[in-house]
């Protein structure tokens, strides 16, 4: 009866369970849930404190925290805690849209790559370990300093606001793809040769469909490690390049731009660097754990050893 019981437990249960005993990623991810939370409830915050945070009050300029203002009010009179919320909509935003859109594309390249082996392996592979050698952050800031208009984009996206969001997500993901597609071409030269895809194949299944249907399902594990570590990353990126001044451009908020604006501040009020700062931190190290507890629960060597 136990026997019956265990072998109807399915994957998902398995890494579940697994999952809960990693105590640090569990607490990790009700910090990234309940920041999330916090930040997409922004504007009902701010209704609720009955303030705007984009009104600039000189006369509150540096207030200290109070019911009004839970973290103060920064040079121009702004309620600090709002805008952080808001910077965290941005932040996250660009974290988790840049971070799937690397992950698609790194998937894609990396099952074609694996499926197909050869010549065309080894062609993807050198590119990929061209873009892996390629100096990261210099690359971001020439990439994000061009001048958009030579590039024949039209004038209304010219001239909306998201435009610098918009550069920094497809930015990051031309060039954060690689790991996953490593990863992915990795698991799918093993994964090619199980009995089911041999099958598929002499039945006559498309490669198309023995990759998409047959393969990708046992190769999602590391691809949501990776996307997960990777969210992390792009946001740390995503600050520095607003911290150099070529990201998110006012009047949206950032983390990293929040943190541009306060460098000048440090010393006067150094409430407006630590705050941007902190959440970052926490953000970016929240990630990086919640990825190594799913590494950890997704692992099959390991979901086989708790059986």
């Amino acid at each position: 009866m136990a026997a019956i019981t265990r072998d109807s437990e399915t994957m998902l249960t398995l890494a579940w369970r697994r999952f809960r005993r990693h105590t640090v990623a569990l607490f990790c991810a009700g910090v990234l849930i309940c920041m999330a939370i916090l930040s997409f409830s922004a504007p009902l915050i701010e209704l609720l404190l009955n303030t705007d945070a984009n009104l600039v009050n000189l006369y509150e300029r540096f207030a200290g925290p109070s019911w009004k203002h839970p973290l103060g009010t920064d040079e121009l009179g702004r309620d600090v805690f709002v805008r952080l919320l808001y910077g965290g909509q941005v932040s996250l935003m660009v974290g988790l849209t840049a971070a799937f859109a690397a992950a698609v594309f790194g998937t894609v390249i990396g099952l074609i790559a694996g499926y197909y082996g050869g010549k065309f392996d080894a062609f993807l592979m050198r590119t990929t370990d061209a873009v892996i050698a390629l100096p990261l952050l210099p690359l971001l800031i020439v990439l994000a300093a061009i001048d958009l208009r030579k590039l024949g984009l039209s004038v209304e996206l010219m001239e909306s606001e998201n435009i610098s969001l918009y550069r920094i997500i497809v930015i990051v993901a031309l060039f954060g793809w690689t790991t996953v597609a490593r990863l992915v071409r990795g698991r799918t030269l093993t994964v090619r040769e199980r009995d089911f895809v041999l099958a598929a194949r002499s039945q006559g299944a498309s490669a198309p469909r023995i990759m998409f249907v047959h393969i990708l399902p046992n190769v999602v594990s590391p691809i949501l490690v990776a996307t997960t570590l990777s969210i992390g990353n792009v946001i740390l990126l995503e600050s520095v390049l607003s911290f150099f001044g070529l990201g998110i451009q006012p009047p949206i908020a950032s983390w990293g731009n929040l943190l541009t604006n306060a460098q000048e501040l440090i010393w006067q009020a150094p409430a407006l660097v630590i705050y941007p700062g902190l959440t970052i931190f926490l953000t970016v190290i929240s990630f990086n754990f919640l990825g190594d507890g799913l590494q950890d629960a997704l692992d099959p060597q390991a979901m086989e050893r708790s059986d």
